[in-house]
């Protein structure tokens, strides 16, 4: 058997060596620096203020539950959190900026349900996505409400089978606002359309709060939105709810019953929650969500919330992600079933 001799390094070698180590001893430095770095970063935010982006005009639900929790995060912080209203495409825009926004924890987004449905419209019409859902992480669930069917007081419908059989009547004659294709508004008015057998006029706005006003000036005929959005024109006799999307009593409107009641199979909840860029650092993330949860247990922020018709129903982050897909898997038939809206 053949002994392996060790021999001497000639001194290139000796210097190849020693460049290789400082090479990897500096790469090893250099990373120890960087996560050193990113811990520092993390352990001192927040060091400005922070931006919530709403996707929704002023007035609707998104931005009636993203003030006062704004409010309550910026106690806990320790630093403003400002809203930026971003309204367009049913929410689409704002919800694109924030999931192309850095992930450092300085931009969050206040969405609403049409997160999940949004991706999968773009998809069916092959036009290139505002946002994909694994872009945004979810971090806290704040309302969950069926959407409401309402028309102005003055209107000729005092139930929703009147609603209907005037609808089967004069095919297309009622047109309803919505905050834009496949939205929160839009997508429980075509969840009705489909099962009552009646066809209406959609006619897209920037949010809840100027189709409600359209409505109110008789542009429109009728909206489906959340209850927060229309109980003080209820309240001031100026809007009627024939029903609602969802499943026994509301809360806030007691005497309003479910479509399901009704006899008619439509059923849809528009939820709102607050959501950060995917790949924001951990610690970052688990602040935010502590004020999230602070807020939601806040009692100015619940009261004020359920003073408008929308009580606080909060997920905290793992819950509401796993709320989410399910919803997201849902809706991805509902889509399908609307079909293609230019």
């Amino acid at each position: 058997m053949k002994l392996l001799q060790w021999t001497q390094p000639t001194s290139g070698q000796r210097r190849h060596a020693i460049g290789i180590a400082g090479v990897l001893l500096s790469s090893l430095l250099t990373n120890m620096g960087m996560h050193s770095s990113a811990w520092a970063q993390s352990a001192a935010y927040p060091t400005k203020s922070i931006t919530m982006i709403v996707p929704f005009p002023p007035g609707g639900l998104a931005d009636i539950v993203a003030r006062p929790v704004a409010e309550a995060m910026t106690r806990e912080l320790g630093q403003p959190v400002i809203i930026e209203n971003k309204g367009g495409a049913g929410g689409g825009i704002g919800m694109g900026v924030a999931a192309r926004s850095k992930p450092d924890g300085y931009t969050v987004l206040l969405a609403l349900s049409s997160l999940t449905v949004i991706p999968e419209a773009d998809a069916l019409l092959g036009r290139s996505p505002m946002f994909l859902l694994n872009e945004l992480r979810p971090i806290a669930r704040y309302t969950a409400d069926p959407t409401v069917l309402a028309v102005r007081a003055d209107a000729p419908w005092k139930t929703v089978k009147e609603f209907v059989e005037d609808a089967r009547k004069r095919p297309g004659a009622i047109n309803y606002g919505s905050s834009g294709n496949y939205g929160t508004m839009h997508v429980p008015m075509e969840i009705l359309a489909q099962t009552a057998g009646i066809k209406m006029t959609h006619i897209p706005f920037t949010g809840a709060a100027p189709a409600v006003v359209a409505m109110l000036g008789g542009q429109i005929d009728a909206v489906s939105t959340g209850p927060a959005t229309v109980l003080q024109h209820v309240k001031a006799g100026k809007i009627r709810v024939l029903g609602h999307w969802g499943n026994g009593p509301l809360a806030s409107m007691p005497d309003v019953s479910s479509l399901k009641d009704l006899g008619f199979n439509a059923e849809y909840a528009q939820w709102s929650g607050l959501f950060i860029p995917s790949g924001t650092p951990e610690p970052i993330a688990q602040r935010l969500r502590a004020a999230a949860k602070m807020a939601a247990q806040d009692v100015k922020v619940r009261d004020i919330i359920q003073n408008t018709g929308s009580p606080v129903v909060y997920l905290d982050s793992l819950e509401f992600e796993k709320y989410v897909q399910a919803d997201a898997k849902r809706m991805t038939d509902v889509v399908k079933k609307i079909g293609k809206v230019e």
